[in-house]
């Protein structure tokens, strides 16, 4: 057993929760994928994965072997990208498409430090809030939030957050501060609606394992981020958004996170790309830097769940 491969076999499982998926991003039979799994769970002495024919879900003990597996993979790949960044050009076109707050709070901030790394790089930034087909349409690279079900994509997890509740201490002064999801029902809120199936999103906690959706009085439904916090800083009602979106507003005290005691749903956000062995120098340069750059973001975000606790 190559236990690389079987680490490698058993991390895209539990990403995309199928052993048939799994087989075909890693361009491989589902038995030998599944032989590997079983054969790293032998070798361990554990299972790691529970098995029905419907689906399939990682044990307690897999959960914790998952997380670092995958650190110890990301460890050893950035490794092999320094050894030979030193033969790689870093030159020419590279396009790169972004969700509009993400590339506005986060990737536009710190862009200066890419671009004098790699000068030679001519990068094409594609800000959209829409799912972008990378093959038809061109794109090297993009950062989206949600699990990926492509799998024809390779995607590197860059970080989960919570979605954040919050409101400006104005709204909170007139209307005072819920201190339950059930007097939260009786607040004006302000939703966020998918662009892409225009679906309003209520909020969600996290109530005995399980995601309970919470109405309120809805006042405004948008169906982009930065929108939605412009609403709120006009005392238009309460929000739950990703932490990326209202972490400037919280710490600069223009919003206010409430019920920070409940859990609310996961934020994940990946960078994906098409499944390449040769990849390119500059999408390689890119993934790495992004990567670098949302640890840090990962420490202002839990240094902010640290201080609402």
């Amino acid at each position: 057993m190559d236990r690389f491969d079987a680490m490698l076999a058993f991390t895209r499982v539990v990403e995309l929760n199928s052993f048939t998926k799994a087989a075909i991003s890693l361009n491989m039979p589902k038995a030998t994928l599944s032989a590997q799994v079983a054969g790293l769970e032998k070798h361990l002495n554990v299972k790691l994965l529970h098995r029905t024919t419907r689906n399939v879900s990682v044990t307690n003990d897999g959960a914790a072997y998952y997380e670092r597996v995958l650190r110890l993979l990301q460890d050893l790949e950035e490794t092999e990208s320094s050894v030979t960044q030193s033969r790689m050009a870093y030159r020419g076109r590279l396009r790169v498409d972004i969700a509009t707050t993400i590339a506005r709070r986060i990737i536009l901030p710190a862009l200066d430090d890419f671009i004098k790394r790699y000068p030679e790089i001519e990068l094409e930034l594609g800000c959209t809030n829409r799912t972008v087909n990378l093959l038809q349409e061109g794109v090297d690279c993009a950062i989206r939030g949600g699990m990926p079900i492509d799998e024809t994509l390779v995607a590197r997890k860059l970080i989960t957050t919570s979605r954040i509740t919050c409101a400006t201490p104005t709204y909170l002064e007139r209307h005072g501060i819920p201190k339950s999801l059930e007097a939260l029902e009786l607040h004006s809120v302000v939703n966020y609606q998918s662009p892409r199936t225009a679906k309003v999103v209520p909020f969600y906690y996290e109530i005995n394992n399980k995601m309970v959706a919470v109405q309120g009085i809805r006042k405004l439904a948008i169906n982009d981020i930065d929108s939605c916090v412009n609403a709120v800083l006009a005392n238009i009602g309460i929000a739950q958004l990703p932490y990326f979106g209202v972490r400037d507003c919280i710490n600069s005290g223009e919003l206010v996170q409430v019920l920070s005691e409940f859990h609310s749903e996961p934020a994940p956000l990946y960078i994906v790309y098409l499944q390449n062995r040769h990849l390119s120098a500059n999408v390689r340069a890119f993934v790495d830097w992004v990567i670098a750059l949302f640890k840090q973001e990962e420490a202002g975000y839990l240094k902010c769940c640290k201080n609402s606790q």
